[in-house]
This record gives structure tokens, sequence and C-alpha cells, in this order.
């Protein structure tokens, strides 16, 4: 579901957040309804449709308008109505309201507030669970190809620790409604549905202990609402990384210092961990979950433009894990000047991933594995791990 202002944004990873109002182009389009077939998923949790704009009587060729549908599955034939555009704009946005021919993949939706028009955080929660991870897989695979020009098969793991994508979200905000109850905004609004209950909650806050280490995270702190994320995500760092004593490693976006712990029982006390991160309080716990880190707080660009000591103009090891937006391309080039061995790149956004996978290639480094986990089960939100190398071709594995 759409979360309240601020729910679940720690690092920049905010979900729901209302639109803008955009200047219109001509009249408005919404309520209009169109009998289509749905194309293929995009980016952002809805599918692809085109529908006819202008006289179909007319002799010349009948113009095609996309449209972005959510609530519906790629192959459908459903009739959506536009919630969304004006006449000029280049693409509309609606929901499939009636479902004339349905997917196998489709399934009836757990939560009496998802659908059209109710809440809208939930992306696929009329998808069945298997198949939402087909499609977020073919969506990371998609991004990789389009804007990083890499022919990529991907998989989305399952992560333990939700109950048939349910019951997961160990911090959840609502919108306070002036009758006492509480609410979640309809999707791309600031209109607030009124919920009792949200069915992505899980029964208890989140465990801030990984493989027996124990952090400290501050009130609204940013730490993975996914109870199963912060170990899954870990594990596939440090595989990747393959951390051998007497290392450097250059914790980047480094929040409370999850991979900084690990990295430095990895390098052990003949290796040295510097960790960078915005928050200057989470800056402040990173010290003390890792005690003998070099810890910085401040922009992560202007950090590595001249906030470190001499010694870390290199670093054999790096893990990015930047906000939605990715590092992008100031921080990727002050990231090879320092000319790591391996850089482990954790992202939320798969647009962003392949935008800085593009970057880092224009400096010799190639993706050498990705990984994808399914943090965020009934949304169309995905994890990855990339691994970046340099002089290797792109050789995937997936589990």
């Amino acid at each position: 579901m759409s979360p309240a202002p601020g729910q679940g944004r720690g690092k920049g990873r905010g979900r729901g957040r209302p639109t803008r109002q955009r200047a219109a182009r001509g009249p408005s389009v919404v309520g209009r309804r169109f009998e289509v077939e749905v194309g293929p998923v995009a980016h952002g949790g809805h599918c692809v449709a085109r529908v006819p704009v202008g006289d179909p009587s007319s002799v010349e060729p009948v113009e095609t308008r996309v449209v972005f549908v959510r609530h519906a599955l790629p192959g459908e034939r459903v009739v959506v109505e536009l919630t969304e555009g004006t006449e000029g704009d280049r693409f509309w946005r609606g929901d499939a309201i009636e479902v004339l021919e349905s997917s196998p993949d489709r399934v009836e939706a757990p939560c009496i507030y998802a659908g059209p028009g109710a809440c809208g955080g939930c992306d696929f929660q009329h998808v069945d669970l298997a198949a939402q991870g087909r499609l977020k897989a073919h969506v990371v695979a998609e991004q990789l190809r389009r804007l990083a020009g890499l022919d990529v098969e991907v998989t989305v793991e399952p992560v333990p620790g939700d109950d048939h994508g349910l019951h997961w979200r160990t911090r959840q905000r609502y919108v306070a409604l002036p009758d006492g109850g509480r609410g979640m905004r309809r999707h791309r609004s600031h209109d607030v549905i009124p919920v009792e209950t949200c069915l992505l909650a899980a029964p208890a806050g989140p465990s801030y202990v990984v493989h027996g280490r124990v952090f400290e995270v501050a009130d609204g702190g940013f730490w993975q609402v996914h109870p199963g994320a912060p170990a899954a995500l870990v594990d596939a760092v440090m595989e990747a990384l393959a951390p051998q004593p007497g290392e450097s490693a250059l914790d980047l976006y480094a929040g409370v210092g999850l991979f900084s712990r690990f990295l430095a029982d990895a390098v052990g006390p003949s290796g040295r961990v510097a960790a960078v991160e915005g928050d200057r309080a989470a800056s402040a716990l990173s010290e003390r979950n890792v005690p003998g880190i070099t810890a910085r707080a401040g922009d992560v660009g202007q950090v590595l433009a001249g906030g470190l000591p001499a010694e870390w103009d290199h670093a054999d090891l790096v893990v990015l894990d930047p906000p939605r937006a990715g590092a992008k391309r100031a921080v990727v080039e002050a990231v090879v000047a320092r000319s790591p061995r391996a850089v482990a790149y954790v992202a939320c956004d798969p647009a962003a991933l392949a935008r800085d996978v593009a970057i880092f290639a224009e400096h010799g480094y190639r993706l050498a594995s990705l990984r994808a986990f399914d943090l965020f089960p009934m949304t169309h939100h995905v994890e990855c791990v990339a691994l970046l190398e340099t002089g290797r071709a792109t050789t995937l594995h997936n589990p």
C-alpha cells in the first residue's frame, strides 16, 4: 500500500509519492474508456497498451497513444479507464477496470483495498507470486538492455521472512484521519483511502541482528523493511566481492554500517574500511556499530572529492548502495579513479542501476554477475546486487 509521506523513505527510497501537477496540454482525457490488448510490463508497476486517437473513419492511418495500465497483465484483453492525461500528452495512464480475457497468472487480490481507484501501493496483488518475480526480472533485463546495452538473463530470488508475499513490512506509517482512523494514499494522488489493516505489515518490528551481529539504528533511521533483506544483501555482497585479509574496502551510502561490519571482519586487522554516509546520525552510529572504521558524514560525491585521507586514493573494494536515483556520473568516476578490483552495487531501481553500469563500462568496468531479490512482494520494486570488475566480459551467474 502507498505509504504516508516519509514512510519507508530512508536513503531516498521513498515510494508512493504523490505526483506533481503538470501544465495541461489540451482537454483532459480522464474517464475515457477503451478496450485494449495489454502489452509487456514496464518499469513502474504497469503494463503498456496502445489506444487509437483521432477519427477512426478517416482514410489516414489511425494514430495511437501509449497508455500505462495498472492492474493488468501482459496478453490480457481489458477495458481501461484513463486516470491521467490530456490530449496533448505523449502518453496517458489508466486502470484496467474490467478483464475480458485474463492471464493464467491472474489471481484474486488478497487485500480488499487493492485494485482500481483504491490504495495505490501494491502494484501486483492481482498477480501470482511466482509470476511477479518473472515480471520484475523482465523489467530489470529490459532496463539493462535499453540503458546499458547488455543482454542479461535475470532471475528474481525470493527471500525468507514473508508469508507468501504478505506480512513483511516491518516499518509502516499511515495517514491519520480526522475521525481517529487511518488510511493510505491512492496511486499518484493525495487522496486518502481509509484502511483498517495493511496485509503487508509485519506482526513485529525490525530486528537489528544480522548473522549474530547487533546494529544500533536511530528511531526512524534507514533499515531494510523486509526481515530477510539485511542478511540476503550482506551474503550477496560478500560473495560477490570475496574480500581478503589486508584489503581496503570503501562503503558508500553506508547507513549505519551494515556492509562495513562484515567487510571489516573479512579484511581483518591488517585491512581497513571507510564508510561514507550523508546522514550524520547514521554515520555516527556506523562508528559505534563498526569500531575502528574511518567514518565520514556528508555528500558522497563531495567526500570522495576531498574528504578522505590520502590513503583512500586507492581502494581494493567498493560497495555502492545509493538512493533510488542512483550513484550518477560524479560518484561513479570518483570510484573508478580509485582503481578497485571489484565494486558491489546494491540497487533499488533497475533504471538507475543500468545507467550507472553504462558509466562504469566507459571506464573499463564490466558487469560480472547480477542477482535480484524480491524484497518488496506485491509491489513492482526489486533489489539488485551487481558485481562490476575490470578486464572481464559479461558472464552472468543466476542462482
